[in-house]
């Protein structure tokens, strides 16, 4: 897996990349009461606003790490939006990417530099 600034995790599944935020991001929000998907099909350049998520704190938006066509949603989040909080590395992921330039996953973190960035 490679970690953002931003507290968002990438993992590669087969050529596809699973992206998700990590516990620090999940514990941050509080309470996820709504997630906002973007559609399958859509084409995203890296930085562009890809989800939104509304807790009890605040209303956040997930920026595409990478470029490439969103190619699965997690659907399950429409009406468990909590499963973000529950299992943010697990059932908690909000999209599939096929990167148009898989060699912009080099631009980020391990696990052991995230962990030491969020100290």
């Amino acid at each position: 897996m490679k970690f953002t600034e931003e507290h968002e995790w990438l993992r590669p599944e087969d050529d596809l990349i699973v992206v998700g935020i990590t516990e620090h991001a999940a514990e941050q929000l509080g309470d996820i009461v709504f997630v906002e998907l973007p559609e399958e099909g859509t084409e995203v350049v890296k930085d562009d606003e890809v989800v939104v998520i509304e807790s009890v704190k605040a209303a956040s938006d997930i920026l595409a790490p990478i470029d490439g066509e969103i190619v699965e949603v997690n659907e399950a989040l429409t009406n468990s939006p909590s499963t973000v909080n529950e299992d943010p590395l697990g059932d908690g992921w909000f999209f599939k990417i096929k990167p148009a330039e898989p060699s912009q996953m080099d631009e980020y973190m391990d696990e052991a530099a995230y962990k030491q960035l969020i100290g």
